[in-house]
């Protein structure tokens, strides 16, 4: 899934209205396994001037960029911090694990050849998929359509949760990012 898909489900699990530490957390542990992926990206394509073919094509799968993907992308980090959330009695802890969580068990199924090592440190394994949220050989058109659907009904239900007008903005914003690029797919 694109990441603006993966925080409108992390949003749609996890916030609350009123609850201030509880929806951030929501929102950062939604994109957290994301997170290495963005900064690495930017500073290749900006500061290194690396044409976007060398960044996603060879630095995307090198051991280096795969080892960082590892740490973040890790069932088992994510579970510690649920646990250890638990532990202390934190709510907003263990909310910001689980948006994690949740991420990396919906983007298990998703990816084809570009997956990440979700059992690090057990394991390096990962997962081909025969289905892929983006690439069109392996029915990205249709899940990307049931993607961007999926944005569309959670940005409804988020609207519903959050009346406020900063939020509703946000919330349109967030909608039309998770489902503008679909379009490039589907089409």
């Amino acid at each position: 899934m694109n990441t603006t898909a993966h925080l409108l489900v992390g949003l749609a699990a996890f916030s609350r209205p009123g609850d201030r530490p509880v929806t951030t957390s929501a929102i950062v542990g939604s994109l957290l396994p994301d997170i290495s992926l963005y900064a690495m990206a930017a500073f290749a394509l900006f500061v290194q001037n690396l044409p976007p073919s060398v960044v996603f094509g060879q630095l995307y799968f090198s051991p280096q960029w795969q080892a960082v993907f590892a740490v973040d992308n890790s069932v088992f980090v994510y579970l510690i911090v649920v646990c250890f959330g638990g532990f202390l009695k934190s709510r907003w802890l263990m909310v910001l694990g689980g948006a994690a969580l949740l991420h990396i068990l919906l983007d298990f199924p998703l990816h084809h050849d570009d997956g990440r090592p979700h059992f690090w440190p057990a394991t390096d394994w990962v997962f081909s998929s025969p289905i892929s949220y983006w690439d069109r050989a392996h029915y990205g058109h249709i899940v990307g359509g049931l993607e961007a659907l999926l944005s569309l009904v959670l940005s409804v239900v988020l609207w519903r949760r959050f009346p406020s007008q900063i939020a509703r903005i946000l919330i349109c914003l967030a909608a039309l990012s998770a489902v503008l690029p679909v379009w490039a797919v589907i089409l």
